[in-house]
């Protein structure tokens, strides 16, 4: 035993200086809500956010983009810190607290019993910069009552200029989450 220890120590020695770490070279980013907060002051509404449904190409770890042949770039250094669906649900019932002074908006995931009146449902088309150099964030939203009734979707297209940063992505989480806050902002005008 103490021989076979022997013999694997320079190994050992050997493999530690031979094998280095590898360092990450990926960015991991963060939705963030746009509207500057404000603290709730009321219960309602009260309203359970749905996660998105989301085109196939976006439901990914990694951003992506589309040129204009219709081509998708997937940007594997750069890497979402959560999924996308569940941090857009979460962005756009942080907007929608603070537009509507509510403590009663949050994801449907973080309600521990059915405390909501109404859902929204959203189903996002595109969330992704157009070749112009725009974010383009198509979709359709609305606002069901949990206790029956139906109403129809309402149709949001918002185009937000891409701000050139460094590093350049940068400017495309920032334009998305303004994409977010207008689309929040539209919502909020129908709970009035």
């Amino acid at each position: 035993m103490k021989n076979a220890l022997l013999l694997c120590l320079p190994l050992l020695l050997l493999s530690c200086s031979t094998f280095k770490p590898v360092k990450d070279p990926a960015s991991r980013h963060l939705l963030d809500p746009a509207i500057p907060y404000r603290a709730g002051t009321s219960a309602r509404p009260a309203l359970g956010i749905a996660r998105p449904a989301l085109p196939a190409y976006l439901d990914r770890q990694q951003l992506v983009a589309r040129d204009g042949s219709g081509a998708v770039r997937v940007q594997d250094n750069h890497l979402w810190s959560e999924p996308l669906a569940p941090a857009i649900a979460r962005v756009i019932a942080a907007n929608l607290s603070r537009l509507t002074g509510s403590t009663g908006i949050l994801p449907v995931e973080d309600f521990v019993t059915l405390e909501y009146t109404s859902l929204v449902e959203l189903r996002i088309a595109q969330f992704d910069p157009s070749p112009a150099g725009a974010l383009v964030l198509e979709s359709t939203w609305k606002v069901q009552p949990v206790k029956g009734g139906d109403t129809d979707f309402r149709s949001f297209r918002t185009e937000v200029p891409i701000e050139l940063t460094v590093p350049p992505v940068s400017g495309r989480i920032a334009a998305m989450n303004e994409a977010l806050a207008r689309l929040s902002r539209d919502i909020a005008k129908s709970l009035r």
